[in-house]
């Protein structure tokens, strides 16, 4: 086996998009994921492909199909839309400028329009937790119990599911994690690579990411306990099997380590 087998363990789907009589004999294990090198793959349709470890990692974007790694599959399932341009009646007029009735799109690109912010985001201090009407619902039933479990832990404010935050994030001037501890002024994040071997890789990745940085930027922390052998992308996250008993202790001593023994304790009950 490769020294590279758990840096290639989040990416499930890619384990079994890849082969190794494709390329050679050489196993995915033994390639590392920021290998500059063309390789073959096929999906689940029969449809092969060339790409690099690279690309491949970053592929998936939004989308939540396996199939989202085959740029064959991907096209068909969302195909690209052809402008058509009016045609003109000579290339051009002597001396090379364009004809009058040349096309808009010709003589001037229009501007980009602004973004647009969803308005429903209360006019609050930027770091100030709330209650969103656009939060989307708890995703799995790990998460709910994750949350019961830690506010029968902790004493802490529950109900909130929102930060307001200082830069856009998305069309939004919030973030949802997936749990808010008001007074520690800490967000817990359970991330798990999914049905699909989808989530939390990729540019979904990226958005994790830059979801932290907006938290750090006004004063949070972020805590991501990592599931699905997902590596840490934050200084405070922890690599767990699983939910239980003892992930919420190394959880509790993780926030000690994050706001101070003093102030985690006086809301610990024990």
């Amino acid at each position: 086996m490769g020294a590279y087998r758990e840096a290639w363990a989040a990416y499930p789907a890619l384990v079994r998009q890849y082969h190794p009589e494709l390329n050679a004999g050489i196993a995915l294990s033994q390639i590392p994921p920021a290998a500059d090198v063309l390789l073959q793959w096929e999906c689940e349709s029969g449809h092969r492909f060339v790409a690099t470890p690279d690309e491949q990692r970053s592929r998936p974007g939004r989308e939540r199909r396996r199939s989202a790694w085959c740029p064959e599959c991907a096209e068909r399932a969302n195909p690209r839309r052809i402008l058509a341009l009016p045609m003109r009646e000579t290339v051009a007029e002597p001396g090379g400028a364009l004809l009058p009735e040349a096309p808009a799109l010709l003589r001037a690109r229009p501007a980009r329009p602004r973004q647009r912010l969803c308005a429903k985001t209360p006019d609050l201090a930027a770091g100030e937790p709330f209650v969103s009407e656009c939060a989307p619902r708890p995703a799995s039933a790990v998460e709910a119990r994750l949350r019961a479990d830690l506010f029968e832990r902790l004493e802490l404010t529950p109900g909130l599911n929102a930060v307001r935050v200082a830069r856009p994030f998305f069309d939004h001037l919030e973030v949802w994690p997936d749990i808010v501890l008001t007074e520690l002024r800490v967000a817990i994040e359970y991330d798990s690579i999914g049905r699909h071997g989808l989530e939390h890789v990729g540019k979904r990745e990226e958005a994790d990411r830059r979801k932290g940085r907006a938290l750090r930027a006004v004063g949070w922390e972020v805590v991501r306990l990592r599931t699905g052998r997902l590596e840490a992308i934050g200084p405070y996250d922890l690599s767990l099997s699983g939910w239980n008993r003892t992930a919420l202790g190394r959880l509790v001593d993780r926030l000690r380590d994050i706001r101070g023994p003093l102030l985690v304790d006086a809301y610990d009950r024990g």
